[in-house]
């Protein structure tokens, strides 16, 4: 039987739905966006895979009575894909694992603005500053390090210390992976050029190991192949094992420092959807405590819809002191990509 949360849902989306046609009904048969030119499905574009994002369209699918073609790829080459198509883009809605990819297609003017109602449902530093996307789960940038030879006291919480002869060839990197690249991106941004690849230099000159994946490199720590690795909280935090029984341990970045950096997961409709009240009930399903409950359970990143508790074993979202940075100026990868290849780690 469904839940009254369920059947409140149902009601609102369909709610919304049909005040959206009614609105229209006004307009003149034969003008753009008229209710019979409405498109009664979705076209969503996404950059999470899907093992995790079918099972929640079909949940949308059976609440709304809306039908939803996902598109599946990577979260950069969806963004340089939309950037492509412009206007001619079939896709109705992005969903991004990372800001960056979401603050590219925003500044090519591709997304439409979204209701107060809906941005306003999220912390301010987990969005964006002018309503073209929404934050829908955070990723904490973490150091994983060896506990049976460091103590949490003994790890930096600053990461630019990691470039210390110290620790010269004991930090595992994943230079390949988006969220270590959005890192960097952070670091230039709030720290400027110099800094960003002065630190990633430091990276190369103490031969820090690389690795092909965060969860590759996490198994490394595990097992004491490498004492410290850069990863994101979820790789740590969704181990079949309890976690906190884990040879690797998690320290968490100084509050308040791009070491704090927490990434986001987020979802934009694009401007061709503006008027789409189905791309409209989509978002606001994201935004729901139910799919917001099943990114948490499922993915064990951080829920940014009001007081949900965030996964278990790590500190709670108030307490990750996250930097004040403008996530959407996250936008410039191709830039960031650029310093890395030039510091030799692609």
């Amino acid at each position: 039987m469904p839940s009254r949360r369920s059947t409140l849902l149902v009601a609102a989306v369909a709610g919304l739905v049909v005040l959206s046609l009614t609105a229209c009904a006004g307009q003149t048969p034969g003008d753009p966006g008229t209710p019979s030119d409405e498109p009664q499905t979705l076209t969503v574009y996404s950059g999470r895979d899907a093992e995790l994002i079918d099972p929640l369209m079909e949940m949308f699918e059976e609440q709304s009575g809306i039908d939803v073609e996902v598109r599946y790829a990577g979260t950069t080459e969806l963004a340089a894909q939309l950037l492509e198509e412009g206007e001619r883009t079939p896709a109705q809605v992005f969903l991004s694992q990372d800001a960056g990819a979401l603050g590219a297609v925003s500044d090519a003017g591709m997304f439409a603005t979204l209701p107060d109602e809906i941005t306003s449902l999220v912390p301010a530093e987990y969005t964006s500053s002018d309503g073209s996307w929404v934050g829908l789960t955070g990723r904490a940038r973490v150091i994983a390090y060896d506990s049976e030879k460091y103590t949490a006291d003994q790890v930096p919480g600053d990461v630019l210390e990691l470039v210390e002869p110290e620790w010269a060839g004991k930090v595992g990197i994943v230079p390949s992976n988006a969220s270590f690249q959005a890192f960097v991106t952070a670091l230039r941004v709030s720290e400027g050029e110099d800094v960003a690849r002065s630190w990633l230099e430091g990276l190369v000159a103490g031969d820090a190991p690389i690795y092909a994946s965060n969860g590759e490199l996490l198994e490394a720590v595990n097992s004491g192949a490498v004492d410290l690795g850069l990863i994101n909280h979820y790789y740590w935090a969704r181990s079949e094992q309890d976690p906190a029984t884990l040879r690797a341990q998690l320290k968490f970045g100084d509050p308040g420092s791009i070491s704090a950096l927490v990434n986001v997961t987020g979802v934009g409709v694009l401007t061709g959807a503006a008027d789409s009240p189905e791309a409209i009930a989509l978002v606001e399903f994201l935004v729901s405590e139910e799919a917001q409950t099943y990114f948490r359970e499922e993915t064990f990143e951080y829920p940014l819809v009001g007081d949900l508790p965030g996964p278990e074993g790590v500190p709670a979202r108030e307490d990750l002191g996250a930097p004040d940075i403008d996530l959407s100026d996250l936008a410039s990868l191709q830039e960031t990509v650029a310093l890395i290849t030039e510091a030799g780690l692609l």
